[in-house]
């Protein structure tokens, strides 16, 4: 057993250490929403010259594929990159991405962008602040990347180390993770980066200065946070050995302490109202049908420079009875050309992706895009869009995280297409989104002098065609942050 276990974990690290830098590139392109990957496009115009702005020539290929043949001794280089296929044959989608599917009269008015700092650059920039190694860096932006709109760290620190692992391509021990995100923890607003609600509120009680109530809020929190949620006051003051009166201080001054660290900087800071910018447009015309497109019109086309083509073209004629100056050149110019190539497959594998992706979830609720009713929304998870799309869970992942799509009906999140299914005996598969919302209708409507217990809600859910659990009831009833019965009066 011992030994299958070994085996496992060396074929493990075998196909880390086999992962292409194209394939690390595109999962980080994947992840950028439309606004950072504009971003991340023209830094890269500007950190390469052998890539510009414009519309690829047909004869770019052809020229880079002779550039990248095997050089003739003395132009061995371990940093060559192949502009071969960098992703498996299995991986790349049928859809294939159509220039100009949208005439420039159908685009929709443009969203204004907002020119201040946003969450992630808030963060990244006291990052750059800290006096730590690289390797710890790289953790610390992994995981700044992997919080919730909340601010708080929901991912387990296992599932954070495979990740950087397949994905990154880095080996972390548990302590470097979890020292990764103790330096996160430092930042402000307190609270960032903690994994549960009860570790963001501690976070903030250490933060604050001393005063005679700090200690009994920091034991509230730490000792009995489940019977505060719960609102035993009695309890707690009996446990504690406190007064009334010295929890009611305690009180005032939990209240105040923010749960949703990262809510309160929002996308940029400053602001109240934040500028959606979707990553998808999905229109759906009179007669029903559904035409998807990327919202990439400030992202611009790419190419190979000429003139460093041309250069290397030169470079490569000559090659033989070279001085070591001259190949130093070659080896420039032929790096920086791969680099660029490179950069433009990603960005177009990119494109694919996500349309391959939005086109899934567009098959799976074809109901929803054409009448808008949220009722009409089926049973959805990852693996659902990634079968469909061929594509791995992980990827459809990335893609489904921090993007929008705009439809006739509203902006969307993409993580609101996507709920669990509840299968009843005879087979019949309803949405846990349609429950919650039944039993959120249920709730208030009740006699709130007399408020149904789980129980009752599980009877009245059953008559209404919804045979499920009272433990599952309850459930769902945490997950709508609706109190018990009794705190409901």
């Amino acid at each position: 057993m011992a030994q299958n276990s070994r085996q496992i974990q060396s074929q493990t690290q075998q196909q880390v250490q086999t992962l292409s830098p194209q394939q690390v590139l595109l999962v980080k392109l994947l992840e950028l929403p439309t606004v950072e990957l504009e971003e991340r496009v023209h830094a890269e115009i500007l950190d390469n010259p052998a890539l510009e702005e414009g519309k690829e020539a047909s004869d770019n290929m052809e020229r880079q594929d002779d550039f990248t043949e095997d050089t003739e001794s003395g132009y061995d280089s371990n940093e060559d990159i192949s502009l071969g296929d960098y992703i498996n044959e299995d991986d790349i989608p049928d859809y294939k991405l159509q220039e100009n599917n949208r005439s420039a009269l159908d685009r929709p008015e443009e969203i204004p962008l907002s020119d201040n700092t946003s969450f992630y650059e808030t963060l990244k920039e006291q990052l750059d602040m800290q006096n730590i190694t690289e390797k710890e860096k790289e953790l610390c932006e992994y995981i700044i990347g992997s919080l919730d709109d909340d601010g708080l760290l929901r991912k387990t620190t296992e599932s954070i180390i495979d990740e950087l692992a397949i994905y990154q391509g880095i080996n972390a021990s548990e302590e470097e993770l979890e020292h990764a995100i103790s330096v996160i923890q430092d930042f402000d607003p307190a609270g960032i980066g903690a994994r549960s609600l009860q570790e963001c509120l501690l976070i903030q009680i250490k933060r604050k200065e001393y005063s005679p109530l700090k200690k009994i809020e920091y034991d509230i929190i730490n000792l009995y946070c489940d019977d505060f949620t719960k609102k035993n006051k009695e309890k707690i003051i009996q446990k504690l050995d406190i007064t009334e009166e010295e929890y009611n201080g305690a009180l005032a001054e939990l209240i105040k302490l923010n749960p949703r660290p990262g809510s309160s900087m929002g996308e940029t800071i400053g602001k109240n109202i934040h500028h959606i910018i979707p990553d998808f447009i999905v229109d759906t015309e009179d007669d029903g049908n559904i035409i998807l497109s990327l919202n990439n019109q400030n992202v611009p086309e790419l190419r190979l420079s000429r003139s460093f083509t041309d250069m290397l073209e030169e470079q490569t004629k000559n090659k033989n009875n070279q001085s070591k100056e001259s190949k130093d050149a070659f080896m420039f110019l032929k790096q920086k050309v791969d680099a660029a190539q490179n950069f433009i497959n990603a960005v177009k594998q990119r494109q694919n992706t996500l349309l391959n992706t939005m086109q899934a979830i567009i098959d799976i609720q074809r109901l929803f895009f054409q009448e808008g009713d949220e009722i009409l929304l089926k049973p959805m998870i990852l693996k659902d869009v990634a079968e469909r799309a061929k594509l791995d869970i992980s990827t459809v992942s990335r893609v489904s995280n921090s993007k929008y799509v705009q439809t006739n009906y509203g902006i969307f999140s993409l993580k609101f297409f996507f709920s669990d299914g509840y299968t009843t005996e005879n087979g019949e598969e309803l949405s846990v989104r349609e429950i919650k919302r039944i039993l959120k209708e249920l709730v208030d409507k009740e006699d709130k002098q007399k408020p149904l217990t789980d129980d009752e809600l599980k009877d009245m859910l059953n008559e209404k065609g919804y045979p499920i659990a009272r433990r599952t009831v309850a459930k769902y009833r945490m997950q709508l942050d609706i109190p018990i019965a009794r705190l409901r009066r």
